[in-house]
């Protein structure tokens, strides 16, 4: 037999074993990490960190480097989190969570923590590291734990009245604590997410349209009284101050107060109109960064985005944030637990919210709030509860099976 007869086939079998290998790490790996949701988290990292740096080469206050810090200290909670955290004992702690809501919401309030910062006094200093954070962000996580606790113990089916009214009821006490401190932006998003929890939990559906009436009626009767006690008693003493209502105003009619209320509205319709289709180009967004329209780098930085990168940058961006919606709600179906899937479809539905709410209010489609645009908005605190949901989605992807 010739020399080197069964070389070719020694060859084959360890190219073969090679090829195993790498197919089995493969497979470990998409196991313990979703790879739609960490190319959509990565993309949005990117995205968002190209934003900010514009932003930060004209506007004082978008520190780029803090930008970094909030996405250094997101990320490493993020692999802690998704490594070493089990959440599947907190269905059985649905008293604690809520306790744990409500300290957090008034925490702003202790003597030695709070901080202000832009006339509001929602932050907290961090002793020792002289770190400012916003307490109501990790509120909207916490909520969202709480309702799908109390949702996952009706096995998917509510079947009585008493029972959704029990449920909206305890949506109802996180969320008028964060109305009580004054941000209503944040306790509409509590709001939302936790709505969304309920009606995934088996709620009829004439009961959440009986509700959407009752709240469409509250919230008229409160608007038509709110002047009169504004007139009566003052601004201090009413429901909705004189800048929320001037916002609502503007949002109803946005030519009313093109020099005040409506200034910054104008402006960011300006600045997203001027993008174009590929926009004006890194540094060029002069509508957006020369001091004309305020808060580009935070409430209005979609606009900042569109002015720079057009429509195109536009379409990247939402195409991100449905890939990792999309990939969220994929990993809500392969769970067995439903109190993950609860928890899977209470981040989508935040997520909804906020991009609807921040770039709808850019355009003009929706009333001008404080919410920021996730992974993409300058605020550290936002982006490290952002990550920090990233690494609960992993988390919960990699114990899919656990019930």
């Amino acid at each position: 037999m010739p020399a080197g007869s069964h070389a070719a086939p020694r060859g084959k079998d360890s190219l073969s074993r090679v090829n195993k290998t790498l197919s089995s790490a493969r497979s470990s790996f998409r196991s313990q990490v979703h790879l739609g949701v960490l190319v959509a988290w990565v993309g949005l990292l990117l995205f968002g960190t190209v934003v900010i740096w514009t932003a930060s080469l004209s506007i004082a206050d978008a520190s780029f480097s803090r930008h970094l810090l909030g996405i250094g200290i997101g990320v490493v909670l993020a692999f802690l989190t998704w490594r070493f955290v089990d959440f599947s004992n907190l269905q059985n702690l649905s008293t604690v969570l809520l306790v744990i809501d409500i300290v957090l919401v008034f925490l702003p309030n202790v003597p030695g923590l709070q901080y202000s910062a832009m006339g509001m006094t929602g932050w907290i200093r961090i002793p020792l590291i002289n770190l400012t954070f916003q307490p109501v962000e990790l509120v909207k996580v916490v909520t969202i734990f709480f309702m799908s606790a109390l949702g996952a113990q009706y096995h998917g089916k509510i079947d009585t009245l008493r029972d959704y009214v029990k449920l909206c009821g305890m949506l109802a006490i996180p969320f008028a604590c964060v109305i009580i401190q004054g941000d209503l932006g944040s306790g509409l998003v509590v709001f939302v997410s936790g709505a969304i929890v309920i009606m995934m939990s088996g709620a009829r559906k004439e009961w959440v349209l009986m509700t959407l009436a009752l709240i469409i009626g509250l919230v008229s009767l409160m608007l038509a009284t709110d002047s009169i006690i504004d007139g009566v008693l003052g601004d201090s003493r009413s429901f909705i101050k004189n800048y929320q209502m001037n916002r609502l105003l503007v949002f109803l009619d946005p030519e009313a107060d093109t020099s005040g209320a409506g200034y910054n509205l104008q402006q960011s319709l300006i600045a997203v109109g001027s993008g174009g289709f590929f926009g004006k180009g890194i540094g060029n967004a002069t509508q957006s960064t020369s001091g004309f329209l305020p808060e580009a780098h935070t409430d209005f930085v979609f606009a900042l985005l569109c002015e720079t990168f057009g429509f195109a940058g536009a379409f990247v961006l939402l195409a991100l944030f449905a890939l990792l919606m999309f990939s969220t709600i994929r990993i809500a179906i392969k769970c067995e637990s439903l109190f993950y899937r609860l928890v899977c479809v209470g981040f989508v539905g935040m997520w909804l919210f906020q991009i609807f709410e921040n770039i709808g209010m850019c355009i003009g489609l929706m009333p001008i709030t404080g919410i920021p645009l996730p992974f993409i908005s300058f605020g550290s605190s936002s982006m490290i509860v952002q990550c920090l949901i990233i690494g609960i989605i992993q988390s919960i992807w990699r114990r899919r099976g656990a019930r």
